[in-house]
């Protein structure tokens, strides 16, 4: 079962675009109580730019699309808020817990509620030194046919490789602006991609073409780069003790990336997090701008 927000139901019967957007960003991405000022203001610039945000969680076991004011307090405040990708979902419900939702599981859950563009701060991947080890991300994004808008992988993983994974995917990744693959906190990750788009209106084309050549059964991956990066040797120093920590506290799986946000936050001393901030503004204007100039396009899917 799908429960809808008052607002989002209203958008659905009126036609109006919509924007998914993760909650794990609120309640592991950003500490207190940052994290809820963020999330409202998300919503606020996803609003003013003439579309209804969806922020996607799991409360008490059920399924959320689009949250009320009570349910993203909890989300970003409750201690026992979980994390959940897809493969959790199911379990999550008949135990009846609260999650905040990976871009794996919002993706999901955004299809299935016939949302087209989803807004997140970076995406999952290729992990490091370990390439068996790869996010349920990828996966859903070539299972998923969604926009997502994204400041690329993050920096802390292995980009190159998870680049190659989209690839072989076959999902196709679009430079905002840009050829250079942006490195979540970096502008640039020194890597290039070979399609770049420049408006919102490229974007949409790009999606109606994909229906007439039956290519539209997973997703469209924009990257779009933070245009006020850390400073890069601060960023590189902070990555490479981060990931001695990783090694030396034996922390695997997905409790890597939320370790080594906290860890950057802490050692940068704030400025990851403005970065992170600036990251999923920009990203949800992007998204919503998407949202509506697809909205002006007529197709039967």
């Amino acid at each position: 079962m799908i429960n809808f927000s008052a607002e989002v139901r209203a958008a659905q019967a009126a036609g109006t675009p919509i924007v998914a957007l993760e909650s794990t960003i609120i309640s592991h991405g950003l500490p207190r109580p940052r994290n809820l000022e963020v999330a409202l203001e998300v919503e606020a610039i996803v609003r003013e730019a003439g579309a209804v945000p969806a922020t996607i969680a799991l409360i008490d076991g059920v399924v959320h699309v689009g949250l009320e004011s009570d349910e993203l307090n909890r989300i970003a405040n409750e201690d026992g808020v979980v994390k959940a990708s897809t493969r959790d979902l199911a379990v999550i419900e008949a135990t009846g817990n609260s999650a905040a939702t990976t871009v794996a599981a919002t993706a999901h859950i955004a299809h299935l509620a016939g949302i087209k563009t989803f807004a997140t701060g970076g995406l999952g991947g290729v992990h490091r030194g370990h390439s068996y080890d790869e996010s349920a991300d990828l996966i859903a994004l070539a299972e998923t046919p969604i926009i997502i808008v994204c400041a690329g992988v993050k920096s802390i993983l292995d980009v190159p490789g998870t680049l190659e994974r989209l690839e072989t995917f076959a999902v196709p990744v679009l430079g905002y602006g840009t050829n250079k693959f942006p490195g979540f906190y970096l502008t640039e990750s020194g890597y290039e991609i070979e399609h770049r788009v420049d408006s919102v209106s490229e974007i949409a084309a790009i999606w109606r073409n994909r229906f007439e050549l039956k290519t539209d059964d997973r997703a469209i991956v924009i990257a779009n780069p933070v245009i006020n990066q850390m400073e890069l040797a601060l960023h590189n120093a902070i990555l490479e003790s981060g990931l001695r920590a990783v090694d030396a506290n034996h922390i695997t799986g997905k409790a890597v990336t939320p370790f080594l946000l906290e860890y950057f936050h802490t050692q940068s001393k704030g400025e990851s997090l403005r970065v992170n901030i600036d990251i999923i503004k920009a990203n949800s204007l992007l998204a919503a701008q998407i949202a509506i100039e697809l909205s002006k396009v007529t197709t039967t899917q």
